[in-house]
C-alpha cells in the first residue's frame, strides 16, 4: 500500500537526517489525513486510489506554483517546489504514457458507445473509474476532447 511506503520513507528520511524530504513527507501525510477526515462516514472503495488522488492534487498544486514563481523571477522558490514534486512523485504509481492513454480512451469510447462531445462526461467518468490512478485526468481531458471532436 502507498501509505506503508510513505511511512517507511519518512522513517528513512528521518534516520538519514534529510530535513527537506522529511518535511515534504510530513506534508503528504497531513494531506492524506485531511482527506481521511473529509471521507469519514462515506464508503471508500480503494485506499490506494484515495491516496493517489491526494498525491496527484499535491503535484498539480506545486507545478502551478513553480510556473508562477518562474514568471515572478523567484527561481529559488521554484527549485524548492520542484524538490517537493520529486519527493511526492516517488509515491505515485506509474503513469500511462500518451499512446497508452489514447488506446484507453478509444477502448472506453467503444465500450460506452460515445459518438460526439455530448458523451464526454460518460467517457471521462468511465476512464477515471478504470484508470484513475494511472492517468493525469487534466491531460486525459484534452485527449478525450480531441478524440470526440
Amino acid at each position: 500500500m502507498i501509505r506503508d511506503d510513505i511511512k517507511a520513507a519518512l522513517v528513512t528520511a528521518m534516520k538519514s537526517g534529510d530535513k527537506q524530504t522529511t518535511a515534504t513527507i510530513r506534508l503528504v501525510q497531513a494531506a492524506v489525513k485531511n482527506r481521511d477526515i473529509e471521507a469519514r462516514g462515506s464508503e471508500v472503495a480503494d485506499d490506494d486510489a484515495l491516496v493517489t488522488e491526494v498525491l496527484q492534487k499535491m503535484v498539480k498544486q506545486r507545478r502551478e506554483s513553480i510556473d508562477m514563481y518562474e514568471k515572478g523571477g523567484r527561481a529559488e522558490l521554484a527549485e524548492a517546489e520542484a524538490a517537493e514534486v520529486a519527493v511526492i512523485e516517488q509515491f505515485l504509481p506509474a503513469q500511462m504514457d500518451e499512446a497508452e492513454t489514447k488506446a484507453a480512451i478509444e477502448q472506453v469510447k467503444a465500450d460506452v458507445g460515445a459518438t460526439g462531445m455530448k458523451d464526454m462526461g460518460k467517457v471521462m467518468a468511465e476512464l477515471k473509474a478504470r484508470h484513475g490512478t494511472q492517468l493525469d485526468m487534466s491531460k486525459a481531458s484534452g485527449l478525450v476532447k480531441a478524440s470526440l471532436g
